[in-house]
């Protein structure tokens, strides 16, 4: 079963993805699932998701390089709502990154 937000970005032909967190274990586990067990039946899932796109990627970028998305989940957290932000423009209903 595909999540909602992986429905959303094929739905706008969003077929090449490239993903930056600041979180370095999700990066590790997702590039080296075998030594994660625990988490086995997550990252499968993840990785049916990850082959539905021509390109997919997952970096690593320290909190410090990373304001715009902390500025974006900040006013998501905020919403009284899901917010999926597939684009590189903000919808009006989120205040513009600095």
């Amino acid at each position: 079963m595909r999540s909602k937000p992986t429905r959303i970005m094929l739905a706008h032909n969003k077929l090449r993805m490239n993903f930056q967190m600041d979180c370095a274990q999700l990066v590790k586990m997702v590039s080296k699932p075998a030594e994660w067990p625990a988490f086995e039946i997550l990252l499968e899932e993840m990785e049916k998701c990850r082959r539905m796109f021509q390109a997919f990627s997952l970096t690593y970028i320290p909190r410090s390089q990373n304001t715009k998305a902390d500025k974006l989940a900040r006013s998501a957290r905020d919403q009284p709502h899901n917010v999926y932000y597939i684009n590189s423009i903000p919808p009006t209903s989120l205040p513009e990154p600095l």
